[in-house]
This record gives C-alpha cells, sequence and structure tokens, in this order.
C-alpha cells in the first residue's frame, strides 16, 4: 500500500535528532519513560524558536499594534504585519491583505459561513461537504441550514476513506453555492483531490472552502494555483501558539463580505449615527489581536520554511510506511483508513480493547495518542466504530517512537487478549 504522494525515502539531509533537540518537551519523561509524542494532528509541540519569539514580544516588545505612535508600538506592528507576510509566501496568495488573523480554524470558518453564508446564500441553496470532515466544518453549516434553510449534502466515502468522486460530482448542481472540504483527514489522513474538486465545483459556479488545518503541515500549498476561494488554519497544529488561526480568501470575495465581528480597529468611522468599515485585512479583525501569537506563528513558519515541506513530508511518509507496517503485525488490530494517497496519521481499534483504555495504559510507557471521535463523530459512525486510537506523526517523530507505540501496545495485549 502507498501511504503517501511523496516519495518515501528520508533526505540523508533529514537529520531528525538534530530537530529534536530544538523542542524542549521532547527531553522530557513521562512516568520515568522518554516521552513519545504522537499526538501531533490535535496539536504540534513548539520549537525554541518558536518558544523565543513569544517570549521576546513579552519581555521586550510588547505594546498593542496599529495604535501607538511611540517606538515600542510601531516595532511590534512592524513584527506584527510581518508574519502577514511569511503567510501570504507559504500559502501562495497574491496580497496580505487577502490574509485575515482569526483565532483558529474553526473560527476561521464560522467567519465564512456567518459573513458568506449568511449574506450570499438563500433558502434552496446548496452546500456540499464530506463524510470525513471535523465538527468544525459541518455544525456551522447545519447552523446556516437551519437559520436560512440551505440544503446540506454530503459526500460518500469508501470503507478505505476515499471520496466517492463519482457521487461527489451527481451532488453538483447549479444549485450548490459552496464547496467545503477538508484538505486531509484528521481522523485517516486522507488527502482529498482537491485541485478537482475545486476544478468541478467553479464549473457549477460554486465557491470552495478548503479546510488546511492538518494539511499545511505536511503538503505545500498554493492558493492560486488551486484556485480555491478560501483557505483556513490554525496556528497550534504548524508547531506555532494556540489562540492564532487565518483565513485566506480572494480579494474580491472578501471585499464584498460584510464584518464578522464589530468594534475597534475594523472600522473607518464611528458615529452613533452610523459606522464604515476599514479596508482589508483589518475588516475582519476586531479588538486587540494575539500578538505575540501571530509573530510566533512567523517563527513557527519561517521554521518549517528552513526544514522544507519537502523534506518533512518524505520523513514523516517513511514513519508512516513503518507504523502502518509495525501496527499491521499486532494480532487484532484494524487501521480505520487506508487510502493510497495519505498522510501522517494511523488509527486503529483493537478488537479486546476500548481506544480509552488503550490511550491510559500506554501513557505509562510515555506514550501520547489521541483516543475518541477526534471531533469526527460522523465519520466514526460510518466507519462502524464508537470511537479510535490514533497516532499523529510530526516532524520530529522517529522510528523509536513507533517501537516504544509498538511495544506498549503489547502490554495491552498481555493485558487484555
Amino acid at each position: 500500500m502507498t501511504t503517501s504522494n511523496r516519495a518515501e525515502t528520508t533526505p540523508m539531509t533529514y537529520d531528525v535528532e538534530a530537530i529534536r533537540a530544538d523542542f524542549p518537551i521532547l527531553s522530557r519523561k513521562m512516568h520515568e519513560k522518554p516521552l513519545a509524542f504522537l499526538d501531533s494532528a490535535a496539536s504540534a509541540q513548539k520549537p525554541r524558536q518558536v518558544i523565543d519569539a513569544v517570549s521576546k514580544v513579552y519581555e521586550n516588545e510588547y505594546a498593542n499594534v496599529h495604535r501607538g505612535l511611540y517606538q515600542i508600538s510601531e516595532a511590534v506592528t512592524t513584527r506584527y504585519e510581518g508574519t502577514r507576510e511569511i503567510i501570504r509566501e507559504f500559502i501562495g496568495a497574491a496580497h496580505t491583505h487577502e490574509i485575515i488573523f482569526t483565532r483558529n480554524g474553526t473560527e476561521s470558518i464560522n467567519l465564512v459561513a456567518h459573513s458568506f453564508g449568511r449574506n450570499f446564500l438563500s433558502e434552496g441553496d446548496e452546500v456540499i461537504i464530506t463524510a470525513l470532515e471535523h465538527h468544525a466544518n459541518i455544525v456551522p453549516w447545519q447552523m446556516l441550514r437551519d437559520e436560512k434553510g440551505i440544503v446540506l449534502k454530503v459526500a460518500p466515502i469508501t470503507d478505505d476513506g476515499e471520496l466517492v468522486m463519482s457521487a461527489f460530482d451527481d451532488l453538483l448542481s447549479p444549485r450548490t453555492k459552496l464547496v467545503s472540504v477538508a484538505h486531509m483527514s484528521n481522523v485517516m489522513g486522507t488527502i482529498l483531490p482537491i485541485k478537482d474538486i475545486i476544478d468541478k465545483a467553479h464549473a457549477v459556479g460554486a465557491k470552495v472552502l478548503i479546510d488546511g488545518c492538518q494539511s499545511v503541515t505536511h503538503i505545500p500549498v498554493d492558493v492560486q494555483a488551486l484556485g480555491c476561494d478560501f483557505y483556513i488554519f490554525s496556528g497550534h497544529k504548524l508547531y506555532g501558539p494556540s489562540g492564532i488561526g487565518v483565513l485566506y480568501g480572494r480579494e474580491e470575495l472578501l471585499d464584498e463580505m460584510p464584518p464578522f465581528m464589530g468594534g475597534g480597529d475594523m472600522i473607518s468611522s464611528v458615529t452613533f449615527e452610523e459606522s464604515t468599515w476599514a479596508k482589508l485585512p483589518h475588516k475582519f479583525e476586531a479588538g486587540t489581536p494575539a500578538i505575540a501569537q501571530a509573530i510566533g506563528l512567523g517563527a513557527a513558519i519561517e521554521y518549517v520554511n528552513g526544514l522544507g515541506l519537502d523534506a518533512i513530508g518524505a520523513h514523516e511518509a517513511d514513519l508512516l510506511k513503518y507504523a502502518t507496517q509495525q501496527l499491521s503485525s499486532l494480532e487484532g488490530l484494524r487501521i480505520i483508513g487506508t487510502a493510497p494517497t495519505k498522510a501522517s496519521v494511523v488509527s486503529f481499534v483493537l478488537e479486546y480493547a476500548h481506544p480509552h483504555d488503550i490511550a491510559t495504559i500506554i501513557d505509562r510507557a510515555g506514550v501520547a495518542v489521541r483516543a475518541g471521535h477526534h471531533c469526527a463523530q460522523p465519520l466514526m459512525e460510518r466507519m462502524d466504530v464508537p470511537a479510535t486510537v490514533r497516532a499523529s506523526i510530526g516532524l520530529y517523530n522517529n522510528r523509536a517512537d513507533i517501537d516504544a507505540l509498538v511495544r506498549a501496545l503489547g502490554e495491552v495485549q498481555e493485558m487484555f487478549g
């Protein structure tokens, strides 16, 4: 089984042990065992470079941005806005004002649902999602359905976790106004054919939102080449701080959309009779922003760029192949999600133990994984499991982490088997 669309041989120049030294938490021991952190799909660990960037803001540079006519404020504003350019280049956007800062990926999707959906979708208009979506890309559209009377359609997936493209094609119609899909499944690692999805959606006049929270840490993204209308991701999965997210939107769409929230910094003028809005991107960024977090995200992207996403992807593909082989050898273990094109995630169940019990037991061996429905309850129902154990691989993981997971699962077998 091909587990990635990348080369499966890690370049010799990728020094994972040197990279691990950049992450202070990986030197910790848990229950007197080395920490094998395999939960990066939930939230990745932070390198020293990011920690130092955030600390520097609070120790030496903190002031509010855009408002202060003094040196510290002007300096931190320059660094804060500089992150916008780092992100623009990272995802291939045309303009920095197409980069909107939010709290996280969830808020980014809700912003589109509120500002685009509530103003440009009408009763009977259709929104298409897929059966493998995170709750953040389901619930906002359900709320819009209940409020506006739109029709929410779900494209099915196969038993392997692939999107059924023929069924997706059948769902498209002149009433389709928005397609909102994950670039990569947070549960199974499936990478969707989003260029094909975007082209087909545009052919019927629909706009397209891509949830890139999982993908941007593993896959180079060029939003102009893809042609998507919106692309969202969060900082904390990209080795950056929590509390910062990104919405990319095409300029002409963002110009037409009304503000998401009202308050300071998103206005041009305010009287008691009326208010007018600031230009992009500030129209969507009411109030004091996450200043240090945005700067930390810029440092995280620079760190990832320094390693190179192609090199990271090759390293992770090698580990994913190794993990899949090792886990498949365990009696009673079934991997959930075996699409030919996937990345960095192995979800599984054991026939003799509940995922919550498994995660609790292997924690005693220093192994950190996620257990549960992973904010994807409809997907669990589709795959006919109540929950899974999810081991997710980051740029700092090595084969020793996988070996620790397999050994710990052997102990689970002895206990329950």
